[in-house]
């Protein structure tokens, strides 16, 4: 790559930096729904048709916006389970954690990717890769104790089992049936923890919201079928 040529390969990430930012900022004040194109030109001084080169339209945006979001609540969640000395069921809690911590400190960002769908607009295929991060986080740590330590398998009703099987050959191979239902109810509770209290519905009713969490994960972990360690 010649000295010019990397020298516009500098610019245009510096752009596309400056361009999402922007949208952040945009999504802070006024909602993913009002996020425009011309506004973010505007903001940076810049005419429609030259950011248009870079994110041809919105929803181009937005998945970036999203993607980006998903890839740093992901590595979040990576870096917390990396950093857990303890055991699986140690490493549960720590990822959870690190998802409740990174909402928190994101709340725009978590509404953009879990909050009121945009109207008009559907995250495109290229997403999922991101998305599925915290889950396969999740997932393999269950793969890891039924591997090793075993798993004390929760029950499944029989009409469950079509689907629960299904589940298991579509994203958790080498995961009993059992678990995975348990593991996708608990990832969706996980979600719903986090949602509850970012949104205000846990005003006036949980004070110690921390402990509070804690403790709902590790009844999640449990009703996988992790084990903890001792104390």
């Amino acid at each position: 790559m010649s000295t010019a040529q990397g020298a516009r390969a500098r610019a245009r990430i510096e752009v596309t930096a400056a361009i999402k930012d922007e949208a952040r900022r945009q999504l802070a004040a006024e909602g993913a729904a009002r996020l425009s194109l011309r506004a973010v030109a505007r903001e940076l001084g810049m005419v429609s048709s030259a950011l248009y080169r870079y994110f041809p339209s919105r929803d181009d945006l937005l998945t970036a916006l999203i993607t980006d979001a998903y890839d740093s609540l992901g590595g979040s969640a990576e870096a917390a389970h990396e950093a857990e000395a303890g055991g699986l069921f140690e490493r549960w809690i720590a990822v959870c954690e690190a998802v409740r911590s990174w909402a928190l400190e994101h709340p725009h960002e978590y509404a953009l990717i879990y909050g009121t769908p945009v109207p008009g607009y559907t995250a495109p295929d290229t997403t999922v890769p991101a998305a599925a991060r915290v889950g396969l986080l999740l997932i393999g740590i269950a793969r890891e104790a039924h591997r090793g330590p075993g798993l004390a398998r929760p029950a499944l009703p029989a009409d469950l089992r079509p689907e629960a099987e299904r589940m298991v050959a579509d994203f958790a191979p080498d995961v009993p049936p059992e678990v995975v239902t348990a593991l996708v109810a608990a990832w969706a509770q996980l979600y719903g923890l986090v949602s509850f209290e970012l949104f205000g519905q846990f005003n006036r009713m949980v004070e110690d919201r921390a402990a509070f969490f804690r403790h709902a994960v590790g009844q999640l972990a449990r009703g996988v079928g992790l084990v903890p360690g001792p104390a």
